[in-house]
Order: structure tokens, then sequence, then C-alpha cells
């Protein structure tokens, strides 16, 4: 039986004195997780050194994460962030010539924006792709600005700021026409939308574990399709990047021949305790399972927004959004520090409240939360 909502909500002390619907900034902390921080600290006090150890748990982390990606271990690189994982992504790719052109959409986190702009000292050439009036961006938008000219194309999977799914799939289909490769970001869904990266269409996959994987800062991942490790060679590298770690060579480059070769130097040992701890509470459950609970919440908190008549940019399309849920507001700021006054616990981007609904939340929360807003409608645009 899979432990989501009611079921598992109890390994989440936050809940017994707030309502927390904040998972698209961060997971709440489990007692899971807290034991194994715990776990690192004691092992360390009593042994010391324990690289063998700490250097199993990175692999654990690997292995863990490429299952529920339905991906396989040596294809997945074990980074510090996505910040990481995509500076050493564009560093393999030859920018100086014809092919310099990067794509990305306005719903990109500022990593991917910042990183890909960055690569204008390179030569490259970045295009921003722009949602429609609806807040959606189809994927003709992205085909009408991709040629023989682009090197790399990103989307997210979810978007951060409006709660919009991508079609991964058609956008990479356009882009793999003109020979580009593409990056889907994929930080707001994976944990809480079932991702088999295979399926998704893109070559390149990110995340981490600060938000639905129920982890902490520190630690992300980038899935790459296996053909690609032999052409894509770095230039940002690190330690762990090496085809044996223990060689401790400084002669040479000799990146490892899986996805390995983006990693980069000392893994991140805090985060990777919390990472594999946060993990085993999503394996538990099972990301399908996660996936239907959160639909449903979502669906309940749409149809009471509808009774609010409150403008939502998020679609109402199941297949067309995820766990997170936005709402207009003509004072945000004031909104979300009026409802954490009530001990609602949300967020905003732009002029967006924004709700997250994970494993652990409950109808009482979505009811919560909808008193409050008719008990604040004047906040709502």
């Amino acid at each position: 039986m899979p432990r989501v909502g009611a079921t598992i909500r109890d390994e989440f002390p936050i809940f017994e004195t707030a309502t927390y619907l904040n998972s698209c900034s961060q997971g709440a902390l489990s007692y899971r997780v807290r034991d194994a921080v715990y776990e690192w600290l004691a092992g360390w006090d009593a042994n010391g050194a324990e690289w063998e150890f700490w250097v199993d748990r990175n692999e654990t982390f690997r292995a863990d994460l490429a299952a529920l990606l339905h991906a396989e271990a040596d294809d997945v690189a074990v980074t510090t962030s996505v910040s990481q994982g995509v500076s050493a992504l564009v560093s393999a790719l030859p920018l100086d010539g014809e092919r310099n052109r990067i794509v990305i959409s306005e719903y990109e986190f500022p990593t991917i924006g910042q990183i890909a702009h960055a690569q204008e000292l390179r030569g490259a050439e970045v295009v921003h792709v722009c949602p429609d009036d609806d807040g959606s961006i189809p994927a003709e938008r992205f085909a009408d600005v991709v040629d023989d000219r682009t090197a790399l194309v990103c989307c997210t999977t979810l978007s951060y700021r409006s709660g919009h799914r991508h079609d991964v799939a058609a956008i990479a289909e356009a882009a793999h026409a003109a020979g580009a490769l593409v990056l889907a970001d994929s930080y707001q869904a994976c944990g809480a939308v079932d991702l088999d990266v295979r399926a998704l269409g893109a070559d390149i996959v990110t995340g981490g574990t600060v938000k639905y994987l129920l982890g902490t800062a520190g630690l992300g991942f980038m899935w790459l399709r296996p053909e690609l490790h032999a052409r894509l060679l770095p230039t940002q590298t690190g330690w762990f990047a090496d085809e044996d770690i223990f060689a401790m060579s400084i002669a040479d480059y000799s990146p490892h021949a899986s996805a390995r070769r983006f990693d980069s130097g000392t893994p991140p040992v805090p985060s990777l305790y919390a990472g594999v701890a946060g993990l085993s509470l999503v394996a538990e459950a099972g990301v399908p399972a996660i996936e239907a609970h959160v639909r449903g919440l979502a669906t309940r908190l749409l149809d009471g927004l509808d009774e609010l008549d409150a403008r939502v940019p998020t679609p109402r399309e199941p297949s067309a959004r995820g766990p997170l849920v936005c709402v207009r507001s003509t004072d945000v700021e004031e909104l979300v520090a009026t409802l954490a006054r009530e001990g609602l616990i949300v967020s905003s981007r732009n002029d967006n409240l924004r709700v997250a609904i994970h494993l652990y939340n409950v109808e009482e929360d979505v009811d919560s939360l909808l008193e409050a807003l008719q008990e604040n409608r004047h906040l709502l645009a």
C-alpha cells in the first residue's frame, strides 16, 4: 500500500504546527532525513575518515536516482547542483563555429538563463522563446527558432513560475530534426511526476533533491542519453569525473567513459546522506501513486479557486500541469505573509501565489487554504 497523504504525514514534524504547501521551494523535513544527517555525524565522530563509505553513498544515490528515472546508473552524473551539471555540459559544446545558438524558454530557472548568456563570451547566440497569452509555450514556438545553427535547446519540464508543463517530446522532435540537443530541467517535476527519461524525449535531464525528492540543498543530478557519453567531452571537470578517482594522477585528462565524466570534485557528503534518505521515502510511496494523489488534490484546489473566481494561470488539464498551482494576486507578498500568520506556508513568483502539493498533503490542507483565500479575497486578482 503506497504511503501517501495521512499515512505518511507523521514522518514530517512541520505538520504539527503548520500547513505546508511549499514543496516547489523546499520539501518538508522528515525524521528519516534528520536521522540520516545524524548518522553522517556519528560515523565521522566514531571512525574519523570514512571515505569508502562516503564514496559508497555517492554510488547509492546514483543508483537510487537512476531507478526513479527508469534509467541506468552509468547514465547519471551526481552533481552539487543543476548549475554545476549544466556548466559542465555547455563546456563540452563547441560554440565558436556555425552551430552556436542556444534556445531557452522564458520559464527557465535563472541557472539556465545565466549559464546560457555566459556562453556569449564564447561566441554563442542566445534566443528566448516567450509564452502565449494563456501562459503556455507551445512546441511550435521552439520550432520557429530552432535551425541548423542551434546547438542546444533548453525547456523546463514544469515551470516554476506558472505550473505549466512543456511538451518535451514535441520540442525534442523539432530540435532533433535540426541536429540540436535538448536539455529538460526537471527540478520542479522529479519526485512528484513519474519521469521515464528515455520516453521524455530530451537528451539531458537535470534536477536536484531540495524540493520534491525530500532531501536538502547541495545535491543534484544530470542524466545523459548514453549515446552522448563519448561525444561530449567537458572541459569543466573535477576529481570524481576521472576514469579512476584513486589513481591520483595529475599527468593527463582521463574522463570516465560513462556520465560520471560530468561529476565534479569531492562529493557533497552531508547532502548525500539526506538525499538517499529522502529518495527512499519517494521510492517507497512510488511516484505513480504520488502523482495520482497530487493530481486529485490539485483538482480539488482548482475547483475551489473557480468558486472564488480567482485568476489561475496554471492549466486545468492534468497532463498540462503537475504539483504546482499558481494564483494571481494584487499584492502577492502581503498575501504570502498573511497566510503565513495563519499557519499556511506558501510562496510567490512574480504576481503569482504558488501552492505546491506533495505526497504528505491531505484534503484538509487544500480546504484550509481555500478558506483563508476566501477571507483574503481582496488580495486575489
